[in-house]
């Protein structure tokens, strides 16, 4: 048998930035007892399928597959404006609202420029930073697991080039109210680029919540990102954008990958804008199970931090991938965040009591350790 040359060790040079880069651990597959019914609460999916009339569009679009898509995009640039009310030149897509957050990447920070943002948060954000040769600066957030705006005004320096607000913050939950964001950027220099980061934006119930879009207009350094992956429950076609100053939004269509947003993708997010007030029932839905599964765990004894996207946050420290053993045990598949917590997206109805039972079943068995060893002593 010959030895595959790809199984040689590899004499090409790559960057050295590489070795600092931190692996992406996307959420695993429903997996469980045989038997069983598993669910997926590890990825922030939308578990409705798409509606029919999203369906029909995807289905029209495939038949043209074997030509290349409207690299402007033309079609859903003109969609978002017009729904949001925004001029088409502030508006930029890319594949997916992480996609989109490369490209802003790539037109703000050079080797040894640094970017803000909050920690923990998204994943990827460290990730991308690392890429782009820029420092990650990562505030801690505070103890009810919101962004410390406070410390972040004073982590700005003048490599500062990005600083990044995910509101409601992933995987923790809380929103930032509007007016707390507002004075933030009072306090931000003009030349950073402050990213608000709204994927779970059609999920904030929170009357105090910010309007993006109006800081963005009275903000010349703000630019509002978000996807169609969540709400919209697109993630599967990898379609997002932002709404920036016009000179931003033109670098970063500059930056965007040839004909990276497919027409399939195009076509199913114009149809999703169209059919929002249906998505919205979906929505509202799982916002009313995000607060049961809340309160239930509440009720428990659970330190759940006050959410306003389409998940709840365990914060379980050294106890993290025991719970997600637990879970695993019972058919859910959880996102563990080692030595720190547990995210659980807001799933099924049957999925939800599952969580439920298996956090109760949970404590209970730490309960029962804990008596145990104070009975040995």
């Amino acid at each position: 048998m010959n030895e595959d040359p790809q199984q040689q060790p590899a004499t090409v040079r790559l960057r050295g930035t590489l070795a600092a880069v931190p692996a992406y651990k996307p959420g695993k597959p429903a997996s469980g007892p045989a038997g069983r019914p598993s669910y997926k609460i590890s990825s922030n999916e939308n578990p409705y399928p798409p509606l029919p009339s999203v369906l029909e569009a995807i289905t029209m679009a495939a038949q043209q597959v074997n030509r290349y898509p409207d690299m402007a995009v033309t079609a859903l640039t003109e969609a978002i404006a017009q729904r949001f009310n925004v001029a088409p030149e502030r508006v930029a897509t890319g594949t997916g609202s992480v996609g989109v957050l490369g490209q802003l990447m790539m037109i703000t920070c050079e080797p040894g420029d640094e970017v803000v943002y909050a920690w923990r948060s998204f994943e990827a954000y460290p990730i991308i930073a690392a890429l782009a040769g820029a420092t990650s600066v990562a505030v801690p957030l505070t103890d009810t697991a919101e962004h410390n705006l406070e410390a972040m005004t004073a982590a700005i320096s003048a490599r500062t080039r990005l600083v990044l607000i995910c509101t409601p913050n992933n995987p923790t939950g809380p929103s930032i109210s509007g007016a707390a964001l507002r004075d933030f950027l009072d306090e931000v220099p003009s030349e950073t680029l402050v990213v608000i980061d709204e994927a779970y934006l059609e999920f904030n119930t929170d009357p105090d919540a910010p309007d993006a879009l109006a800081l963005a207009a009275d903000y010349p350094n703000v630019a509002v990102l978000r996807t169609f992956s969540k709400a919209y429950g697109l993630a599967g076609l990898r379609i997002g954008y932002a709404v920036a100053p016009v000179e931003v939004a033109t670098a970063l269509r500059k930056a965007a990958t040839p004909f990276g947003v497919s027409d399939l993708a195009q076509q199913a997010a114009i149809a999703s804008l169209d059919a929002f007030d249906e998505l919205q029932e979906r929505v509202d839905s799982l916002v009313v199970e995000r607060d049961r599964v809340r309160s239930a765990l509440l009720a428990q004894g659970w330190a759940i931090p006050a959410t306003q996207a389409n998940f709840v946050w365990f914060p379980l420290g050294d106890a993290t991938l025991d719970f997600a053993a637990a879970a695993a045990e019972k058919g859910l598949t959880v996102r563990p965040f080692a030595g720190e917590g547990v995210r659980a997206t807001i799933g099924e109805p049957e999925a939800n009591d599952l969580l439920i039972h298996v956090a109760s079943d949970f404590r209970d068995s730490v309960s029962r350790v804990q008596r145990d060893k104070g009975v040995q002593s």
